[in-house]
């Protein structure tokens, strides 16, 4: 995304909001080096178990296989990295991670990364104007953060500028649907609901919020990336959900998929 000085303004005041409504963050160092695995707070255990499964199988089947190729530590970009509890699980892998995020809270942003024991470099900026120099990282990753962007295209090229040509770009936790019609009413729905609950409707930036499947296709023609994808098991209540959504006549729930792409040209 890109952002004005007012739209960011209303974008962070409003993500703010509902970050500390919703129980976000803490002041203790001992829940940031738990997570992504236990929120000691219990206040969002269940979204935090998904990302421990979706972690998990990063860790074993997609990051594994690149640290074998590379051999060495790789320069790894968190984009959307929030209170940088994946750089931290970089960092013990003896990574070289840069932390980014245009959302600084000192409890649940940026500024909170000081409760962990290895420091890394934490930047302040917009995943569309990244500050770093042409081909200086092997991964760029989205983790549950690119949904966010106002235009894939433009976000995803600005990745590209900045891998090295055996780099990759790697999506997590982002939510994917079959057709764009259930994409856009899961936004409609999501903003009617924040309306409700918080006074306002949170879509002070045109976020794109979701993928769907014609979506990647034309992502993969237009910026020539293979995607690969990578399926976490996420437990048979998140397996059984399609069916539950068809028998009780609703829409059809978001995928979570892992996404590595490779740009070829």
């Amino acid at each position: 995304m890109n952002m004005d000085r007012e739209m960011r303004q209303r974008f962070l005041g409003d993500y703010s909001h509902i970050r500390h409504a919703e129980g976000r963050g803490s002041d203790d160092p001992e829940y940031f080096r738990a997570l992504p695995y236990r929120d000691l707070t219990g206040r969002n255990s269940r979204q935090w178990s998904i990302r421990a499964r979706t972690w998990q199988h990063f860790e074993k089947f997609v990051l594994a296989e690149i640290e074998n190729g590379a051999r060495r530590p790789l320069d790894i970009l968190d984009l959307g990295a929030g209170n940088g509890w994946m750089s931290h699980r970089l960092t013990l892998r003896e990574h070289k991670p840069v932390a980014l995020d245009v959302f600084s809270d000192c409890k649940d942003g940026l500024r909170s990364t000081c409760h962990y024991p290895r420091r890394f470099p934490c930047i302040e900026a917009e995943f569309d104007d990244l500050p770093f120099r042409d081909a200086a990282f092997d991964l760029a990753i989205y983790n549950s953060s690119i949904h966010y962007s106002t235009d894939y295209r433009r976000t995803l090229s600005e990745a590209r500028r900045c891998l090295r040509s055996s780099g990759r770009v790697v999506i997590m936790d982002s939510p994917v649907y079959k057709l764009p019609e259930h994409g856009e009413q899961m936004r409609a729905e999501r903003h009617e609901l924040f309306g409700r609950q918080y006074g306002f409707r949170s879509d002070s930036v045109p976020s794109i919020e979701y993928f769907d499947e014609a979506m990647l296709d034309r992502l993969a023609r237009e910026l020539k990336i293979e995607w690969r994808r990578s399926r976490p098991w996420y437990g048979l209540g998140w397996a059984l959900r399609p069916w539950k959504a068809r028998l009780f006549s609703r829409r059809p729930p978001s995928q979570f998929f892992i996404l590595v792409g490779r740009f070829t040209s």
